[in-house]
């Protein structure tokens, strides 16, 4: 094979590999390992979210930014996760039909809290085992960039907390 037609195979091998992985992601949640979140600054958090009450939601929400706001709002002061599971990922999906919170209304006033907290450095991870025990599918997860899927919400929490990060929870 001549070094152009290698080139341009290797090219177009490229090309295809990048446009499928594209693809990937577009259509798929982003899953991590929560083993490899590093606590990597002096104050961590995580706020453990199990509760789908508006009210409650809310005011989680609001103490984290109050959390935030004692450190100016500096991801490089403090970093905050939110592990939701069960009725907490509600605020996170695109859509509630074909979930058993069906007939709530939307929630979308929290999800725009919640990309406001992102903005400051808030990650949030959802549980597969939610998605998984009540059927829904995980394309349902919003696609932000600070939302992930992890395989289990109360494990994520356990393996933060071995990890440094603070346990809290509203309510």
């Amino acid at each position: 094979m001549t070094d152009m037609r290698r080139r341009d195979v290797l090219t177009g091998l490229a090309v295809a590999g990048g446009a499928l992985a594209a693809q990937a992601s577009a259509g798929e949640a982003r899953v991590l390992d929560p083993k490899t979140v590093k606590k990597d600054t002096e104050i961590a958090c995580v706020y453990h979210c199990d509760f789908g009450e508006p009210a409650r939601i809310g005011q989680m929400i609001t103490n984290i930014d109050n959390h935030l706001s004692v450190y100016d709002y500096d991801p490089f002061k403090a970093k905050v996760v939110v592990v939701a599971h069960g009725a907490g990922i509600k605020p996170l999906l695109d859509s509630l039909e074909g979930t058993p919170w069906a007939k709530d209304a939307p929630y979308t006033a929290l999800y725009e809290r919640y990309k406001n907290l992102a903005r400051l450095g808030v990650e949030v991870y959802l549980c597969q085992i939610t998605f998984k025990r009540n059927k829904i599918d995980p394309a349902k997860a919003r696609k932000d960039d600070f939302i992930k899927l992890v395989p289990s919400g109360v494990a994520a929490v356990g393996e933060l907390q071995t990890r440094g990060f603070s346990y809290v929870k509203v309510g």
